[in-house]
Formats: C-alpha cells, structure tokens, sequence
C-alpha cells in the first residue's frame, strides 16, 4: 500500500469516526474505530475505550443536538488532523476544534485537541473554520 493509499485510509477512517459515533451519536460503534488501549491527551478522558465510551454517553445525554461539521482533514503517515466547528445545538456560535489522531492497525489509536470558543466579533472578519 502507498504512503497516498494508507492517508486516504486513514482520513476516510477519521471521517467516517465522526459521522457514525460523533454525530450519529452512536458510542456502541467505538469498537469500529478505536483500539482498545486508546491513548487520549485530552484531561477530561481517561485512556482506554472504555473511559471515553463513558464520556461520550454522557455527552449525547446532555448535549441531544450537539454535532462537529468537519471542514477540513489533512493525513500524513500514522497521523491524521480534523479541523471542525463544534455546536452543541444549531443555534450555538461553537467552537474550532483541532483533533489529531494517530492510526495504528486501522483503529484510531492515540489523540490529542485544541479547542477554542468562536466569538461573535472577529477583527479580521475571517472564519475560524
């Protein structure tokens, strides 16, 4: 498999990670997407599927209409980066939100974010997203 070949696998992965878990709010399909023994570097999830199998369930309880509308994904080798908007309902501003994930055995593997509030006034008029 070329080194084009293994991105497109793995932004496709990424891709469809959201489509069906985040904003299907389905957490029962994690197994399909994320290993086991998932390394996660955001503070608020422990490693491990199970920990954010957990934090998602809570998540879609609370946040019914929350959803990430992805605007960009760049690949390169195991790594892959989701550059989203964030909206816990249609009416929320949102948040920009930078997701990098590492691959490994086709199964999101490791992960780390940046997220940041989108203000109602920008100087520059520029979209974050």
């Amino acid at each position: 498999m070329t080194t084009i070949d293994i991105a497109a696998r793995n932004k496709a992965l990424v891709a469809d990670f959201y489509a069906k878990v985040w904003n299907g709010h389905d957490s029962a399909a994690l197994p399909d997407f994320v290993a086991e023994g998932y390394i996660q570097h955001n503070p608020n999830v422990g490693n491990g599927r199970a920990p954010l199998q957990a934090f998602l369930g809570t998540m879609f309880e609370s946040l019914p209409e929350a959803r990430f509308t992805l605007v960009r994904l760049i690949a390169e080798g195991d790594l892959v980066v989701a550059h989203t908007l964030f909206q816990a309902n249609p009416a929320d501003r949102g948040m920009a939100v930078v997701d990098i994930y590492r691959v490994e055995d086709g199964r999101l593997a490791e992960h780390w974010d940046v997220k940041e509030a989108v203000p109602e006034v920008s100087a520059n008029g520029n979209p974050m997203v």
